[in-house]
């Protein structure tokens, strides 16, 4: 009862802001004050202030005018003249506002107009003061965006996880830490981008919506298009378009984009989220494995992480040998490899299958212990239908997938470019799909055309950029990445 009519009252007094603040808005235009101006011309933003103005010692003042703009964020009234902090997207200053220096008519709209997370304008010189603070001393100042809403509870900041999630926009304003969570990712991206093109990389686009959803083992989103009355698909993986590219004579080609499963959402996972997918001609996995290092260490570099990026190689089934005493290799597709496994306690229905089991053992057992940077190579072939396999040992496939902090980052492959192996295995793809594996891949009859004209030998890498950004920020879920993560409606009362 107490905390329902904790938010009733907490409902009421923001009714009451927002009639006041609105009222303060009519009140403006009355007197011929736009609380919304189509634009405000400004001459610096306060971070380049802050450093042009750097040298003023203690009470020095400037006499350059600058003109910059931001929110208010907070403010301090001392009868005559205020004290101000206004913080733009490049960092925070003091502002003192004085009636004698602004006028009377600016002071008075100041004093009984503004509020706390207004946007203003402020026209003045520099000083800095006797504690040292570097302030702005105002001759003109104006209210640029009428703000309705308060800020959030500053007394504690902004920490209710749903909150920020479902209301990003006030995380970024409470929250200085998770704006440069974003501002690094940002230069991840670009510091990855630049390092492909250096390289001669070509930047494309493939579509996004397919009649078919291939490249990955996942389950898909399906949309309907009117005009031609079809079914189509959110893509699963950028791959098979890709690598039609490739076969065109597109040698090194790779995109940046969104990516979108029908699965479970955890701290690791979100149903769309960002890959940076890439095929290089004349390569193969362990080139793959060059590279990616050179873009992860190129990205951790550009933001300066201090994550360890001491890389380390080892094959699939000796980790599982070293973590379980057990060699699983022989027992795949016997029908024995549940016997061979059970005593491990899994969290496995009888009836799964062998890849399942395989999946599990990896997960439970081996998954933990790969904290540091470690390439996890040659997996089995029949569970890689798009890989290559390898020439003397036809059951393991030229894969691997790379584990930081416990958490799978990226997949790469030496592309299969037999076109009658890849027959093979989209039927088998296919036949499995019949017993009821709604994640296996369709046959693309497209994509063995374009093999049958010719892929070269070629090398294929998936990273993803979300999982990137959360090893080399340091933060512990995927949300905390992702501008506006997917969650759950808000149960209606």
């Amino acid at each position: 009862m107490e905390e329902t009519q904790q938010t009733a009252s907490q409902a009421t007094t923001i009714e009451t802001i927002l009639a006041q603040r609105k009222e303060k808005a009519d009140k403006m235009r009355s007197i011929g004050v736009d609380p919304y101006p189509a634009r405000v011309k400004i001459d610096n933003k306060i971070a380049q202030v802050r450093t042009k103005f750097e040298y003023l010692q203690k009470e020095e003042a400037a006499s350059d005018q600058i003109t910059i703009a931001g929110r208010m964020m907070s403010r301090r009234d001392m009868g005559k003249a205020s004290f101000i902090d206004i913080e733009d997207g490049t960092g925070r200053i003091q502002v003192y506002v004085r009636s004698d220096q602004v006028g009377a008519d600016s002071f008075k709209i100041f004093k009984e107009m503004s509020d706390l997370s207004d946007f203003v304008c402020v026209t003045g010189s520099l000083f800095r003061t006797r504690t040292g603070e570097l302030s702005v001393k105002a001759d003109k100042f104006a209210i640029i965006c009428k703000a309705f809403r308060p800020l959030p509870e500053k007394w504690h900041g902004l920490k209710d996880t749903e909150t920020r999630y479902r209301q990003r926009y006030l995380d970024l304003i409470a929250n200085i830490d998770v704006k440069e969570v974003f501002k690094k990712r940002s230069m991840i991206i670009s510091a990855i981008r630049s390092k492909l093109e250096e390289l001669g990389f070509i930047e494309v686009e493939t579509p996004i919506l397919q009649s078919l959803a291939g490249g990955a083992n996942a389950r898909p989103f399906t949309t309907h298009h009117n005009a031609l009355g079809i079914d189509l698909f959110m893509r699963i993986a950028p791959e098979l378009f890709l690598k039609r590219l490739v076969v065109g004579g597109m040698e090194r080609v790779f995109e940046i984009g969104r990516n979108f499963r029908n699965e479970g959402i955890d701290r690791n996972h979100n149903p769309e989220f960002t890959m940076m997918e890439l095929y290089q001609a004349y390569a193969d996995y362990n080139d793959m494995m060059d590279l990616t290092e050179l873009l992860i260490k190129t990205a951790a570099e550009k933001i300066g992480s201090p994550v360890n990026l001491n890389f380390r190689r080892a094959k699939l089934f000796d980790l599982i040998k070293e973590y379980t005493g057990l060699e699983l290799l022989p027992y795949l597709e016997t029908g024995k490899l549940f016997d061979r496994v059970k005593h491990l306690n899994l969290d496995l229905p009888k009836d799964a299958s062998d890849q399942k089991i395989l999946d599990q053992v990896f997960d439970e057992k081996v998954v933990s212990h790969l904290q540091e940077p470690t390439f996890v190579m040659d997996y089995p072939a029949i569970y890689s239908p798009l890989t290559k396999i390898k020439f003397d040992q036809p059951e393991i496939a030229e894969r691997f997938e790379l584990y930081i902090n416990g958490m799978e980052i990226c997949n790469a492959y030496s592309e299969l470019n037999d076109p009658h192996m890849q027959k093979i295995r989209f039927q088998q793809q296919v036949e499995a799909k019949k017993k009821g594996d709604d994640e296996a891949q369709p046959y693309d009859e497209d994509f063995i055309n374009a093999l049958e004209q010719g892929l070269p030998p070629t090398g294929g890498l998936g990273i993803g950029i979300d999982r990137l950004v959360m090893i080399l920020t340091q933060v512990e879920s995927i949300r905390e990445v992702i501008f506006f993560p997917a969650m759950k409606p808000i149960a209606e009362e």
